[in-house]
C-alpha cells in the first residue's frame, strides 16, 4: 500500500530523514513530490523506529523540505523487461538513452533479484568462446561461470571488454546475448562503447547500461543490478545464453563506500563498509545455470586495482567469490602486445569442465598444460640470460627463450579486432610447440603428438 508523509526533518547531501513513518521497509522505492508538481525519486536505506533515511537518486538542490510530500511506494526498485531490450542503450536507472521509443515491458522485476537455491544450481560444463586465445585456449570459460579481469590504471581494459562483447559466442547454436554495464565512465568512454557497439553490429544482440561519472552515486549502485535483472530475464525466462560484462567494479565499490560514509556507518578495511563482501556476493552469485532451465548467465566483471595492488579489498574479495581471474600486464602493454593478458598468474578454475572431445577438441587439455609449462620455462630462461648472457644458455634453453618470444608475439598478441575460433587457437598452439623438441612435450598424449606435432 502506498503511504504519504510530510514529516521531512532534514536533508544532508543526497540523504533525507523522514520522521513519523509507518510501515517503511529497506530498499523500498520513494517518490518526493514538491508543491510545483516536480517529482524526485529515492529509496529507503535504513529504518529505525518511526524514522526512515532515504537516499535520493538525484541531487537534493532546490528541494523544498517544508512543502514536499514523501510517498512510499510499497515495493523495491524494479526494471521493466521485454525481449525488445536487445539492441538498446539504457542509463543506470533503466531509462532509454538512445533516443528510440520507450520499451513496453512484458513484466516488472525487482532489481535486487532472488538468490538461486544451491540445490537447484547445475554445475557449469558448457564452453563459451570469446575469440581471445589467452582465454579460450588457456583459461577457458564455461557458461554459468564468473571470472573477473584484473586490470590496472591506464591499461586498455575498455577495449578488451568491447572485444569480448563483440566476439563472444556459443558453439552449439543456442540463442546468445550480451548484457553490458558500464559504471562511472567518462563521456569519452561512453562515446567509445556506443560507437563500437553500433559500428561493429554488436548492439544487435546486446543490452547496454551506461552510468556516467557525473551521474548520481545511487545510480551507480543500481546499474549492475539493472544489468543482472535484464540478464536473468533473458536467461531464465527466455532461455538464452547470456554473458554479462561489468566495468568497472572498483568504481561501483567507491560509490558504495561514499553511501556508507554518508550514513556514518562504521568503516571496514580502507573505509569500505563491513558488508562489502556480502554486497559483492549479491552481484557475483547471480551468475549460474539452473537445473531444467536451458538458459545461463556468465559474468566477466572488470576490476581496476588501485595502485596496482592485488591485495586491495576490491580485487581481494572479488577473487574469493569468483572462479579464477584474467590478469592484464603493464609489461606486455609496454611491448605493444594486445590484449596484454598475463598468462602465468591467470586462472580459470572451471576450465577442465569445459574442454575436450565434444566441447572444444580432444587435444585441448594437453596443449593447454604444455603451453603453460613451456612459457614458464621460457620466462625462466629469459631471466637467466639477463644474468649470465645468452651464450651461457644450453641449446634447449635457447629454444625455450625463442618459444616465449614467439608465444607472446603470435599467441597472446592478436589485437582487439581479431576473432579466433578455438580450433584456430589450438592450431597456433601446435605451431609454437614445434619449436620445442618432441621428447620435451611430456604433458601431451602420444596419440595427439602423432596427429598434430608431426602433421607438418
Amino acid at each position: 500500500m502506498k503511504k504519504k508523509f510530510k514529516n521531512i526533518e532534514e536533508v544532508v547531501g543526497p540523504l533525507m530523514l523522514v520522521n513519523q513513518v509507518e510501515g517503511a521497509t529497506y530498499n523500498e522505492l520513494v517518490e518526493i513530490e514538491q508543491a510545483n508538481g516536480e517529482i524526485r525519486q529515492g529509496k529507503v536505506l535504513e529504518v529505525k523506529d518511526d524514522k526512515a533515511i532515504v537516499q535520493l537518486f538525484t541531487s537534493s538542490i532546490g528541494l523544498q523540505v517544508n512543502t514536499s510530500t514523501v510517498k512510499f511506494k510499497g515495493k523495491a526498485q524494479e526494471l521493466g523487461v521485454s525481449p525488445d531490450m536487445i539492441g538498446r542503450f539504457f542509463d543506470g536507472m533503466g531509462r532509454v538513452r538512445d533516443g528510440g521509443p520507450e520499451i513496453v515491458p512484458h513484466k516488472y522485476m525487482d532489481i535486487n533479484g532472488l538468490p538461486i537455491n544451491p540445490a537447484a544450481r547445475e554445475f557449469p560444463t558448457r564452453f563459451i568462446q570469446t575469440g581471445v586465445s589467452t582465454i579460450d585456449g588457456l583459461n577457458t570459460m564455461v557458461r554459468g561461470q564468473k571470472i573477473p579481469i584484473f586490470s590496472m590504471s591506464g591499461l586498455p581494459h575498455a577495449e578488451f571488454a568491447a572485444q569480448i562483447a563483440r566476439q563472444a559466442a556459443v558453439t552449439d547454436g543456442k540463442e546468445f546475448a550480451v548484457v553490458f554495464a558500464a559504471m562511472g565512465i567518462t563521456n569519452d568512454e561512453a562515446d567509445f562503447f556506443i560507437k563500437d557497439f553500433t559500428k561493429t553490429g554488436a548492439i544487435s544482440r546486446s543490452v547496454v547500461f551506461i552510468n556516467l561519472a557525473n551521474d548520481p552515486t545511487l545510480e551507480r549502485i543500481s546499474t549492475p543490478r539493472m544489468a543482472l535483472t535484464a540478464a536473468e530475464y533473458l536467461a531464465f525466462e527466455l532461455g538464452m545464453q547470456v554473458l554479462v560484462i561489468m566495468t568497472d567494479i572498483t568504481l561501483y565499490a567507491e560509490a558504495l563506500r561514499e553511501v556508507s560514509a554518508a550514513r556514518k556507518e562504521i568503516p571496514g578495511r580502507r573505509g569500505y563498509p563491513g558488508y562489502f563482501y556480502t554486497d559483492l556476493a549479491t552481484l557475483y552469485e547471480r551468475a549460474g545455470c539452473i537445473k531444467g532451465n536451458p538458459g545461463s548467465i556468465t559474468q566477466i566483471p572488470i576490476v581496476t586495482m588501485p595502485e596496482d595492488d592485488k591485495t586491495h579489498p576490491v580485487p581481494d574479495l572479488t577473487g574469493y567469490i569468483t572462479e579464477g581471474q584474467i590478469n592484464l600486464s603493464r609489461d606486455l602493454n609496454k611491448k605493444g602486445i594486445m590484449p596484454p593478458v598475463d598468462v602465468l598468474p591467470s586462472l580459470s578454475r572451471l576450465k577442465d569442465s569445459g574442454i575436450g572431445e565434444g566441447k572444444t577438441r580432444a587435444d585441448h587439455s594437453g596443449v593447454l598444460n604444455q603451453l603453460f609449462a613451456c612459457y614458464a620455462a621460457g620466462k625462466e630462461a629469459q631471466d637467466l640470460a639477463q644474468i649470465l648472457g645468452e651464450s651461457a644458455l644450453s641449446d634447449l634453453d635457447q629454444k625455450y627463450v625463442k618459444f616465449a618470444s614467439e608465444f607472446e608475439n603470435k599467441f597472446i598478441n592478436q589485437g582487439f579486432y581479431t576473432n579466433r575460433t578455438i580450433i584456430e587457437t589450438l592450431d597456433i598452439g601446435w605451431e609454437l610447440l614445434r619449436i620445442i623438441p618432441r621428447n620435451e612435450l611430456k604433458r601431451i598424449k602420444q596419440v595427439h603428438l602423432d596427429l598434430y606435432y608431426d602433421s607438418k
